[in-house]
């Protein structure tokens, strides 16, 4: 009682000015000064969905939380009714609930403290909310008699509150975004905008692959395993659906960009509906663009949830050992490429329009590197798999070179570019691409610091793309792409160049913009990637993620926390938008949803990352001996020199 009448004191009286200009408190339409301490409620109500072909009528009473506060204490009388479920015949591809309720801590209704109150069910618009006053600090902030203890400021205590609070919004507007499939979880909307119109909702009512990877690990995180579960086998269920435009079909490991839960009449019968999923396999998507990250995702997120579930039967199921075979297989086939860099089209990852990265892109080749790295992992050693493990391994180790040798740039390697001879026509050429030193920008030039250093954004023969892409080099540290050197330069320079990269919120996808003329020919004049909007130099809050775990692993939490302080000033009361525009981040974005999920997300995982950094590790991918020894194989032999003549059928190094 002490701890509620000092928190009181403070909010409601003492220092009413805080409120008023901290912008790091939210404000939804009340007169109260403490409504930063709102935890929001929502009036829910929902059918029962179904599996792949589940008919089903159902009906559902609604659990109501009706709260009367006063500025004492918080007083509630909660009525409570119970879910009715008549004529759910679902075909299950798996018992997923069994299994959380076996793990104790795998169930998404918790009774933890730090746990939220969460309903089945499909949820309506954001702007129902019911919303209470809810006072929510640690008591060890406090002395007995209620007072804050000497060496505790007034000020950091309020900070504390406003990040709970924010928190505590986020995992709410989180949940709310969940998509259920048969009164399962199946992932999470890309976003849930009420000021959307239903024509302008387009495709962000569905299940991205990527989108959901951050939502999926803030509930590994805690502990909430069963909707990680389901995403995966589901997702892989739709992998082996047949994929056609205009006549062709791609490989048969690609796995789809999106999907969604659709209501259909069930045959024969009017009375009823079924519910199935329908994805997205880039048939539909702006641009016809095939998803390449999709697949690799899954298999870093799959691993994931290994770690963090101790789940392992999941991964060692013939039908998710044969899905992982399948994308390996569709990305180690052989072609025309000289190099061991995946070939892709423009649009084919984040940026997913058009924006110069046909060719090599570098956040395809990180999140490669790391999905090989997992799948190695988790592959069941057999007969039938011995030839893909070896050319896994061989490709990892060419990969790796091929990134830290040509890819990499800091102020010593730019100098060399300069001073580069062209034309070089021999086995032993040092410009082996044919790099003409006039590409060098004058931006580069003045931008890249004395100390530190990225990977360029793509590589290809007599061209060097100069820009910094945020993702490709984070995900780069995060499984061991680069090499240790390499990674504490990156966040040198991350540090050194905050004001470009953070700024007024983190965390840019791209640096420099393209403008003008360079702008209308690489990307088409796009209205969306305008000069340091959207794709085009655009800020995206969900990168937090990304950064926090980078920056865990080398053991520099402080770059991670400082980027969380600068978007909790303003994400909450800006309504989680999915990016900003200007260079400083100054703007919401033009065309930017609001409540995206995975800025959401990507802030939810940043927090809980940097409250427990142990936790990390079910991303992180650590080079093994016997690929360093492998590599160092490599560099020894002399890789300036081509080596020409019949291929030997014996290998130099086993790895």
């Amino acid at each position: 009682m002490a701890t509620s009448e000092a928190v009181l004191q403070v909010l409601g009286g003492s220092l009413p000015s805080l409120f008023g200009s901290d912008n790091s408190f939210r404000k939804l339409g009340s007169s109260h000064a403490s409504r930063s301490f709102i935890r929001i409620r929502k009036k829910r109500g929902s059918k029962c969905v179904n599996f792949l072909n589940c008919s089903n009528i159902s009906y559902r009473a609604i659990r109501v939380d009706r709260f009367q506060s006063t500025r004492q204490s918080v007083h509630g009388d909660i009525t409570h009714s119970y879910l009715r479920s008549v004529n759910c015949k679902c075909q299950q591809s798996d018992s997923a609930s069994s299994f959380a309720s076996e793990k104790g801590n795998g169930s998404w209704i918790s009774d933890n403290d730090q746990s939220f109150d969460t309903v089945l069910g499909n949820t309506p618009s954001v702007m129902q909310f019911e919303t209470v006053r809810e006072l929510k600090v640690g008591e060890e902030d406090f002395q007995s008699n209620g007072s804050l203890p000497p060496n505790v400021s007034v000020e950091d205590t309020l900070n504390r509150i406003a990040g709970n609070s924010i928190e505590d919004e986020a995992w709410e507007l989180l949940r709310e975004s969940m998509v259920y499939y048969c009164g399962s979880p199946v992932g999470t909307i890309a976003a849930k905008d009420p000021t959307s119109s239903t024509a302008d909702v387009l495709n962000y009512d569905q299940v991205f692959i990527r989108d959901f990877i951050p939502s999926g690990i803030a509930f590994l995180l805690k502990g909430e395993y069963e909707i990680v579960r389901n995403f995966i086998l589901h997702t892989l269920q739709l992998q082996s659906w047949e994929k056609t435009m205009d006549c062709h079909s791609p490989g048969q490991g690609l796995m789809p960009a999106s999907f969604k839960v659709r209501t259909v009449p069930l045959d024969g019968d009017d009375s009823a509906t079924e519910e199935v999923l329908d994805p997205d396999f880039g048939e539909a998507a702006i641009g016809r663009v095939a998803p390449v990250d999709s697949g690799l995702w899954w298999i870093i997120l799959l691993r994931a949830y290994g770690k963090s579930s101790g789940d392992l039967s999941v991964q060692e199921r013939i039908d998710v050992q044969t899905g992982i075979k399948m994308i390996l297989r569709l990305c180690l086939a052989d072609g025309f490429d000289m190099f061991p860099t995946l070939l892709v089209t423009d649009g084919s990852c984040m940026i997913d329009r058009r924006m110069g990265i046909h060719g090599h892109p570098l956040e395809i080749q990180a999140l490669f590197h790391s999905a090989l790295l997992c799948a190695r992992e988790m592959l069941t050693p057999e007969d039938g798999s011995a030839d893909l493990i070896r050319a896994l391994n061989n490709r990892l180790v060419a990969l790796s070179f091929h990134i830290r040798e040509y890819y990499w740039i800091d102020m010593k390697k730019l100098n060399e570019i300069y001073r580069y001879q062209t034309e070089e026509y021999s086995y032993d050429a040092v410009n082996k691409f044919n790099i003409y030193p006039d590409q060098i920008s004058p931006w580069l030039v003045d931008w890249m610091p004395s100390k530190g250093g990225y990977l360029i954004g793509n590589l290809q023969p007599a061209h060097m793309d100069f820009r910094f892409f945020s993702l490709g080099n984070l995900w780069s540290i995060v499984c061991s792409l680069t090499t240790d050197d390499q990674s504490h330069a990156i966040l040198d320079l991350i540090e050194a160049k905050w004001t470009d990269l953070v700024a007024d919120m983190p965390f840019k996808i791209c640096y420099p913009a393209l403008e003008g003329q360079e702008w209308k020919i690489i990307t088409g004049c796009d209205p969306k990637n305008t000069p340091w909007s959207y794709h085009n130099g655009g800020a995206w809050p969900t990168l937090l993620w990304q950064l926090a775990v980078a920056s865990i692993k080398m053991n520099r939490p402080e770059i991670a926390a400082k980027a969380v302080e600068v978007a909790e000033k303003r994400i909450s009361r800006d309504k989680w938008p999915e990016y900003y525009d200007t260079k400083k981040a100054r703007f919401i974005g033009k065309q930017a949803r609001l409540f995206q999920t995975w800025s959401i997300a990507g802030y939810l995982v940043a927090k809980l990352l940097l409250a427990n950094p142990s936790s990390a590790k079910i991303l992180i991918s650590q080079e093994d001996s016997e690929l360093l020894n492998a590599f160092s194989c490599a560099i020894s032999s002399n890789p300036r020199r081509k080596k020409r003549g019949p291929k030997s059928p014996q290998k130099t190094y086993i790895v």
